[in-house]
C-alpha cells in the first residue's frame, strides 16, 4: 500500500466480547496460603507455598518470576526489581511487610549465591515455566483446590487490589501494564465485586447519612 502497489483499504478487526476472568475465591486463597509444617515438609512443597504468597502478593506474571534473581531482592529499600518482563522495560516494585518475612524466611532454606535463581527446583536449578505450572498445579490439587491457572493469580491480585480501594494508577505500576487500558478491563471484569460496600462510599449515601433522612413526600389526593 505505502509503495503505491496495490489500493489502499482498511482491515476490520471483529469484536470479541469481554469475558469475565475466572480468579481464586477467598475460601480458596486461605487454603493456599496455609503454612505447611516446616518439620515435616519437603523443600519443593515449601518452595510452592513461597511462590503463592509472592504470586498474591505481587501480581507478577509467571515468565517474569522465574527470572527473578536473589540479588533482585533488596529488603533494605523493600523492593525488587524485575528485569525479564513482557515489555522489555525494567521496574522496581514495592515488597509487602507479610512477603518480605516470607521471603527472608525462604532464603535461609534455600541458601544460594547472589546470582542465582531465586525460585529453583530441589537441586538449586532454575525453574522452568514448565515446571513451574507443573508444580502449582500439584500443590493446588494437594490443598482441595481445583483451579491451577498460574495467570489466575495475577487477576486475583489485581481484583482484591481493586476491592480493597487500591488507585489504579498504582496497579497499572505494578503489574506493568504501559497504558491503563488493561487495568480499565479489570475495573470492569470485577464491576459486580464492586458493589461491596458501595453505600459506605457512595457520596449520596454519605450526604443523607446512610439513611436516606428525607422528609416523606406527602401526595394529596
Amino acid at each position: 500500500m505505502k509503495k503505491g502497489h496495490i489500493n489502499s483499504f482498511q482491515v476490520q478487526l471483529p469484536k470479541m466480547d469481554e469475558v469475565i476472568k475466572e480468579t481464586y475465591t477467598d475460601h480458596e486463597i486461605m487454603l493456599l496460603l496455609k503454612k505447611p509444617d516446616m518439620k515435616k515438609i519437603e523443600f519443593a512443597e515449601y518452595r510452592n507455598w513461597v511462590l503463592v504468597n509472592y504470586m498474591l502478593g505481587t501480581g507478577n506474571r509467571a515468565g517474569t518470576i522465574i527470572n527473578i534473581k536473589i540479588e533482585d531482592v533488596n529488603f533494605d529499600s523493600g523492593s525488587i526489581i524485575l528485569k525479564k518482563l513482557k515489555g522489555r522495560k525494567q521496574y522496581y516494585i514495592p515488597v509487602s511487610k507479610s512477603l518480605e518475612q516470607v521471603l527472608k524466611e525462604y532464603l535461609v532454606y534455600r541458601k544460594g549465591e547472589p546470582e542465582d535463581s531465586l525460585f529453583c527446583t530441589v537441586y538449586g536449578k532454575a525453574l522452568t515455566l514448565n515446571g513451574f505450572e507443573s508444580e502449582i498445579a500439584k500443590y493446588n490439587r494437594r490443598r482441595g483446590v481445583e483451579k491451577i491457572g498460574l495467570h489466575m493469580f495475577r487477576h486475583t491480585f489485581a481484583k482484591q487490589w481493586i476491592n480493597n480501594g487500591g488507585d489504579i494508577f498504582r496497579l497499572q505500576k505494578i503489574l506493568g501494564h504501559s497504558s491503563l487500558d488493561m487495568v480499565r478491563k479489570y475495573v470492569n471484569m470485577f464491576s459486580d465485586d464492586l458493589r461491596r460496600d458501595f453505600d459506605s462510599f457512595n457520596p449520596l449515601d454519605n450526604y443523607l447519612g446512610h439513611t436516606g433522612n428525607c422528609e416523606k413526600i406527602k401526595v394529596k389526593k
